[in-house]
C-alpha cells in the first residue's frame, strides 16, 4: 500500500513550517497550500524530539513526503472551510514508512 487511502483524508491542514529560532521567537515559513489529511482530536501521550513525555491534544496523519517539522504551526480545516483545530504548534513529527508491508506510509504529527 503506498499511502493513506483518499477516502480517509477528510480534512485539510495548512502548515507554516518551522525554519529556525530567531531573536523574537521561532521563524516560520509562509503557509503552504492546504494538504489533505486525517485528524483525531483526542488526548494522547507522545514523545517530543528531546525524548520528553508530552500530552498531545490532537493527532494528524498526512501523506508521506509532506514537510512538517516539530515547532511548525498547523491549522486543520473541514472540507467546508470551518476550523476543526485552530492554529497550534507541532510537538512531534514522525514519518511512518511501511516499506513493503501492506500498511499505509504516512507522516504522523502530534499537536499541542
Amino acid at each position: 500500500m503506498a499511502g493513506i487511502p483518499g477516502y480517509l483524508l477528510r480534512f485539510v491542514a495548512v502548515i507554516e513550517p518551522y525554519q529556525g529560532a530567531g531573536a523574537h521567537g521561532p521563524i516560520l515559513g509562509s503557509p503552504g497550500a492546504p494538504t489533505p489529511c486525517f485528524a483525531e482530536v483526542a488526548r494522547r501521550l507522545s514523545v517530543d524530539r528531546e525524548s520528553r513525555r508530552i500530552t498531545a491534544s490532537a493527532t494528524v496523519w498526512l501523506q508521506l513526503g509532506v514537510t512538517c517539522p516539530p515547532e511548525s504551526m498547523v491549522t486543520v480545516l473541514r472540507r467546508d472551510g470551518s476550523p476543526l483545530i485552530t492554529r497550534t504548534r507541532v510537538l512531534a513529527s514522525t514519518p511512518r514508512d511501511g516499506g513493503g508491508l501492506p500498511v499505509p506510509s504516512h507522516l504522523e504529527i502530534a499537536l499541542q
